[in-house]
């Protein structure tokens, strides 16, 4: 499900090309494109998901105290984001590129990915997908490019 979702983001969303929005068209191109049915519905789903938390205030129970908010994580949560995910997560919201609710959206769209091996690299492109499809986060968005596209030189400080 997850070769789907990238195939999509870099064809059509992070390409600026005109999104297929007929779901039939778009099973066939990915069928033709090798994915099975099964999985094309399963990524279209979870793109619906994705598309919905911007249309609601998907997370009313969370509030902040101050600039502070803090994350405890599932046993289920864990097992699918291991230390280094779950630090990189905390990173990002000390260099405000996500916030307590945009946190929580990647959190929700990791745990519907129907995967058992999930990486650093999945990871941030689960963040840049949310990033991508929140509006008011476009500077967010962008840190996040920087972050993963750009060569880093030397360690981060």
């Amino acid at each position: 499900m997850f070769d789907i979702l990238m195939y999509l983001f870099e064809n059509y969303i992070h390409s600026e090309a005109e999104v297929m929005v007929d779901h039939d068209i778009l099973t066939d191109e990915l069928t033709r494109a090798g994915f099975h049915q099964d999985e094309i519905y399963k990524a279209l789903n979870w793109l619906e998901k994705l598309a919905a938390l911007q249309d609601t205030d998907a997370y009313p129970y969370l509030t902040r105290v101050g600039n502070q908010s803090f994350r405890i994580y599932t046993d289920e949560e864990m097992q699918l984001l291991d230390t280094e995910s779950r630090g990189f997560i905390l990173f990002l919201e000390q260099v405000n590129v996500l916030d307590f609710s945009t946190r929580e959206m990647v959190i929700d769209r990791v745990m519907e990915l129907d995967t058992k091996h999930f990486s650093m690299d999945d990871l941030k492109w689960v963040i840049l997908m949310v990033l991508f499809n929140m509006p008011g986060q476009e500077n967010a968005y962008s840190q996040m490019e920087d972050l993963i596209f750009e060569e880093q030189e030397g360690p981060l400080h």
